[in-house]
């Protein structure tokens, strides 16, 4: 049997085999180099990994879906550049598991947020976003503020982290629940929006 295009077409088999074997070839090449490249594996300097209460307010962000309509990542365009600051890049999300790039900008990129706004001003936002921004169309999140942090897990969430490359101390996951300790979700949650983009920021 001559394999030519005409038999490919014709038969769905060939067909699916020749598309699998084209996209297999085209990821090994396009994907697999990038495991071995510093720029994408190792830390831009200064990045640290998240605290026990910035990694609990990563967890109440996706829990609370901001991910939705907030993106992290800036991109290598002028417009973005001059809005959000200094494009992101692979460096800065080496701790990030799962990372937040996000796909839709409902509401502005965070990934510069760090710093921007004092933590004041992200609790009257979180819990009323129209008393900082009258036009926006962000839910509030008023229990949030109402809500301790949630301490149970954080050691072996921590501890994982550790096993897939964040350079975790015993001593700090000692007192990761500690640090929790009469925290709230909100509390958690600004603290990891403050913590965002700084290592970027530092770094320049």
């Amino acid at each position: 049997m001559k394999l030519n295009q005409e038999l490919m077409e014709k038969n769905v088999g060939w067909l699916i085999v020749m598309i699998i074997l084209v996209v297999s070839v085209g990821g090994l090449v396009q994907i697999v180099p990038l495991y071995f490249q510093k720029s994408t594996t190792q830390p831009i300097a200064g990045l640290k990994p998240y605290s026990a209460l910035q990694l609990t307010g990563r967890d109440v962000y996706v829990r609370e879906g901001c991910y939705n309509c907030h993106s992290q990542m800036v991109r290598p365009f002028r417009a973005e550049t001059e809005r959000y600051g200094p494009y992101s890049v692979a460096g800065e999300y080496v701790y990030d598991r799962p990372f937040q790039w996000g796909s839709k900008r409902t509401g502005p990129d965070l990934q510069r947020v760090g710093g921007r706004y004092s933590d004041d001003w992200h609790r009257v936002h979180l819990n009323n976003p129209r008393d900082v921004v009258p036009e926006s169309n962000m839910p509030a999140y008023p229990w949030l503020a109402k809500s301790p942090a949630n301490a149970a897990d954080i050691a072996a969430k921590m501890r994982t982290l550790r096993m897939l490359g964040a350079p975790y101390t015993d001593d700090e996951i000692a007192k990761a629940e500690g640090e929790l300790k009469g925290k709230t979700e909100e509390d958690a949650l600004v603290a990891y929006l403050q913590n965002l983009g700084l290592a970027m920021k530092n770094a320049r």
